[in-house]
């Protein structure tokens, strides 16, 4: 049973475990999309946006092709507003500021940022210590590049803990969650949020990190 977190009538919101495919990558995978319509008693689902497997949170769901039609437009559009929490025990180059760059393949699987505007990445962050050796980080992509915020850790020099692909300090999964969806529909404002999981520390206070990721 998927964790329901916001339901209406055009669309649900569920929290995404980490280690989840959106998508069946192999044989014997659970398709997400298909048992989510299972378990709400439906003939199907439309998937609005996507989260890497190893990333854990909130993930967007459509009931209808109308508002699958006009949820996917927001997150095209940008004006579907994301943000998400990730740990770090690196000390960062600076504690909070914008990320901007070229982001292009390199190697083994990986995307660098570049000085070049193609594929052009931009993320803001900000950051607090939750105690010494580990650090909290809100992060908001105004862009949605594959592996951005991943790629933003690491050029600020705190790669996201777990991230052992870029560099992180190994854990038992990577430490990044889709927290926070602020969104206008069809004249209503939501404002979505789901905690992570008891693997992440005691002492983050989601109170504390509403200031630090208002939009502009």
């Amino acid at each position: 049973m998927w964790d329901i977190v916001f339901e209406h009538k055009d669309f649900v919101v569920i929290n995404k475990p980490c280690g989840v495919s959106v998508h069946s990558e192999s044989e014997g995978d659970v398709c997400l999309t298909a048992s989510l319509a299972q378990q709400l008693g439906v003939e199907r689902v439309w998937l609005a946006h996507r989260l890497d497997k190893a990333t854990s949170g909130l993930l967007l769901f459509a009931l209808n092709r109308d508002s699958a039609a006009a949820l996917s437009a927001q997150f095209a559009e940008k004006t579907m507003r994301k943000t998400y929490l990730a740990l770090g025990t690196h000390k960062p180059a600076k504690k909070q500021g914008w990320v901007k760059g070229g982001m292009a393949r390199s190697r083994r699987g990986t995307w660098k940022l570049t000085r070049d505007e193609d594929n052009f990445a931009v993320t803001r962050f900000s950051s607090q210590s939750l105690k010494p050796g580990l650090r909290l980080f809100v992060l908001q992509p105004f862009t949605g590049k594959t592996h951005q915020l991943r790629v933003a850790m690491k050029s600020i020099g705190s790669p996201i803990l777990g991230d052992t692909l870029y560099g992180g300090d190994e854990a038992g999964h990577l430490f990044l969650h889709a927290w926070r969806l602020v969104f206008d529909y069809r004249g209503e404002h939501f404002d979505i949020r789901v905690a992570p999981d008891k693997t992440w520390p005691s002492e983050i206070d989601l109170s504390a990190c509403l200031g630090s990721d208002e939009f502009e």
